[in-house]
């Protein structure tokens, strides 16, 4: 028993940069060997999946990027997976981007899972609009006339030379809208001026400390489901079937957090048999 306790109180009085280094393995292993550990998608994830899996084959998707590099870790990976679950589906994908660094984040995005994964048509499968400054003014320009605020591509290219542009005037032409957004202009710009004003189905991914902004639109029915940063990846690459970024980001996050807790449990049980021996002597 003594043994053992000298053990509890060794391992609760550990160099800090033990821990440190303990903490960085536990971080970085998952995300090269992901553990595969269960996730249980919650009804707002599984209702942004279902809005999806409705779409058919030919219907078009107006995806937003809202994000920058700052937030790529929580929004990126529900973005690649939105992708992947649109193309699987062959629907064709229209992206804009109310950030400047949204071009860049939806650029990698194209390249990862339409390009290299499904080699879908540029102009024909999808099509990258890109950056335009103004906010909601932006947003307000769409629903009116795309090309009022587009009149070429990120690429130059002008809309009326892109095939898949034929007929897309407006936002009351997409089936669907998601906005993927990490705050001001985002979401709750496109529900007030989009959404709302045309009846589109909109759904959301957002950082995890939007959630609560953004959760009186879901309830009340204005956007049909949220995925709520990291874990909302994860769960959305759940009912895909597909382990990314969002998988092992979770598989190395709880693994920390049980790191984490056992670190404290063994530092307090240190302290009070150090303290029940000082006590004797």
């Amino acid at each position: 028993m003594e043994k053992f306790l000298d053990f509890i109180v060794r391992a609760g009085s550990l160099d800090r940069r033990v821990i440190f280094v303990v903490i960085a393995l536990v971080v970085i292993l998952p995300l090269f060997f992901p553990l595969g550990l269960p996730i249980r998608p919650t009804n707002s994830s599984q209702d942004v999946y279902n809005a999806v899996d409705k779409l058919e084959a030919g219907d078009k998707a107006l995806i937003s990027f809202e994000y920058g590099p700052s937030t790529k870790p929580e929004i990126h990976p529900m973005a690649i997976a939105l992708l992947h679950h649109l193309f699987q589906k062959d629907v064709k994908v229209y992206i804009t981007c109310l950030w400047p660094d949204g071009q860049f984040m939806a650029m990698e995005a194209l390249d990862q899972v339409a390009i290299n994964t499904y080699h879908k048509t540029y102009g024909e499968d999808f099509v990258l609009l890109g950056y335009r400054p103004g906010a909601e003014a932006v947003i307000k320009g769409l629903v009116s006339n795309i090309r009022k605020v587009f009149t070429v591509d990120s690429q130059g290219n002008f809309l009326d030379d892109i095939p898949m542009m034929t007929d897309v005037n407006q936002v009351a032409d997409f089936d669907f809208l998601f906005s993927a957004s990490a705050g001001y202009p985002g979401t709750v710009e496109w529900v007030q001026y989009a959404a709302d004003p045309t009846g589109v189905t909109m759904s959301t991914g957002t950082t995890s400390i939007q959630v609560n902004e953004v959760m009186p639109y879901v309830q009340s029915g204005q956007i049909v489901g949220i995925l709520g940063g990291m874990p909302g990846a994860a769960e959305y690459e759940s009912l895909i079937g597909i382990a990314g970024i969002g998988t092992s980001g979770m598989d190395a996050q709880s693994v920390a957090h049980l790191v984490i807790v056992a670190f404290i449990i063994f530092g307090n049980i240190s302290f009070f048999v150090e303290r029940r021996r000082s006590k004797k002597y």
